[in-house]
């Protein structure tokens, strides 16, 4: 596999010394995972070349023969704005320093002394251009409505206008090596944004996928970074972490919220340097993978109570997913039952059965605390055991907990539902009457079901008798 070049477009270096061309393209490439650069001793080819390629960054010397850095940045101010200028000098000079960032410069540094101040300089340079591409891309999709890649979302299925801000949100970031946290209820499609991210962004680089929820400190240092032969009892061979197995694409860590704060502490390290030790090693490595994490809690809340570090998850949320709960996207519960009723026949080997206009009601009454992971088990469990033309819509029922004749148990059952937190009703300061709660309850579960007697009952926890009693009792007492 080619190596994978960062940034996707290059860092210009411009100094009339070979000898510093030489130092700083390994310096860049060995302390900040910058590996794509060009570097021309000759400042009289930097017009030339400008005209027939892009940069993502220039660094130039300010004194040199034929055409000084004061010029060339000139020349990027006039013709190519939106590249960041650095300007290095051998000697401090602050009228020096003033009169280039009036000109544009984007920083001043002196040579050899402010080495790591420098490389720091060049990362937020090149965090600002990845920011403004990222700003462009989203003014463009909004502006034209529509994907750029609508392939690499193909395994996506909506037609939810709240969903698709958000792909178009994914395609802005996802030339981007910033770290993205991903959230969302469980079954909400955490996964395949993540691979989505890294299918527009790093295809030619590998996938590697952990579930961090169950590994301690020690297996995670050894799982993430590897290990040297003779670091623990055991250790005959040394073992490739999943850091470096990830070189050149996405590592996904699921269940973030889990880490302990001893794990936390060194995923830290290798977000903000760039770097880390195999377990029993003395020597760092660079590491050249994106990190996307994901999590159904509440990281937010889980740093406010101490859960969670405050610094990580500034880190981890450079980029934040959200994914809303298929109940917050009822649009989506029809096309996705269709997609997943094709999926299930061809998986059966059956003929795709024709659902029956109340099943989408139905659906569009439950909550799906298991989101849309919860409606694809439904779906084929239906699959499975049908046998007619028309799809039964017993097996939805069984799994909502909607089957006719379930009644409740009185208040008994009502009460250790409340006491679980399960369902808790909000009553006002002057309690209904019997008369007025069951009417409402029954309005309400009849707007929901589009009238449907059925699916009333089957929300109420009724069978059909009982409703049609309920019915006739409200009917008559209305008639007096």
């Amino acid at each position: 596999m080619s190596k994978v070049l960062y940034p996707a477009l290059p860092v210009l270096l411009v100094d009339d010394e070979p000898a510093w061309l030489r130092s700083m393209t390994i310096s860049l490439a060995r302390h900040a995972g910058i590996n794509n650069v060009v570097a021309l001793s000759d400042p009289r080819e930097v017009a030339p070349f400008l005209e027939e390629h892009r940069v993502a960054l220039a660094l130039i010397d300010y004194t040199m023969p034929h055409v000084s850095g004061e010029e060339l940045l000139e020349l990027f101010g006039r013709n190519y704005p939106e590249v960041p200028v650095i300007i290095l000098t051998g000697r401090d000079q602050a009228e020096t320093a003033v009169r280039c960032m009036k000109l544009g410069a984007f920083d001043y540094y002196v040579k050899t002394v402010e080495d790591e101040r420098l490389l720091a300089g060049i990362q937020r340079a090149l965090r600002l251009g990845e920011l403004q591409q990222e700003n462009l891309r989203l003014q463009e999709g909004y502006m034209t409505g529509e994907l750029a890649s609508p392939e690499a979302f193909s395994g996506l299925i909506t037609r939810s206008d709240r969903l698709l801000k958000i792909c178009k949100y994914v395609e802005a970031i996802a030339a981007s090596r910033q770290p993205v946290l991903v959230t969302g209820e469980s079954g909400t499609g955490k996964e395949l944004i993540a691979r989505i991210l890294h299918k527009l962004g790093s295809p030619q680089g590998p996938w590697v996928a952990v579930d961090v929820a169950g590994l301690d400190d020690d297996m995670f240092a050894d799982t993430l970074f590897g290990h040297v032969k003779g670091a623990f009892t055991g250790a005959e061979q040394p073992r490739k972490g999943l850091v470096e197995e990830a070189a050149g694409g996405v590592l996904f860590l699921d269940e973030i919220g889990s880490l302990s704060q001893s794990s936390q502490l060194k995923l830290l390290r290798l977000i903000q340097d760039g770097e880390y030790r195999p377990v029993g090693g003395d020597r760092t490595r660079r590491s050249e993978m994106r990190i996307v994490a994901a999590t159904n809690q509440d990281l937010g809340r889980l740093q406010e109570t101490g859960g969670l570090r405050r610094d990580l998850y500034y880190r981890l949320r450079t980029h934040h997913v959200h994914l809303p709960a298929l109940r917050q996207r009822p649009e989506d519960i029809p096309v996705l039952l269709d997609f997943f009723l094709g999926e299930a026949a061809r998986e059966f080997h059956k003929n795709k059965p024709t659902p029956p206009p109340e099943l989408d009601i139905l659906l569009s009454t439950y909550h799906f605390p298991g989101n849309v992971r919860e409606l694809r088990a439904m779906v084929y469990d239906a699959v499975s055991t049908h046998r007619t033309r028309k799809l039964s819509m017993d097996a939805f029922k069984r799994a909502m907990g909607r089957e006719e004749g379930r009644e409740l148990s009185g208040m008994v059952e009502a009460g250790v539902e409340a006491a679980q937190g399960e369902r808790v009703v909000a009553f006002p300061q002057e309690l209904p009457s019997i008369r007025e709660l069951t009417s409402q309850l029954i309005a309400e579960a009849s707007r929901r079901s589009g009238g449907n007697q059925s699916i009333m009952a089957g929300m109420l926890g009724i069978s059909r008798p009982a409703l049609n009693k309920r019915l006739k009792k409200l009917d008559d007492e209305d008639e007096f």
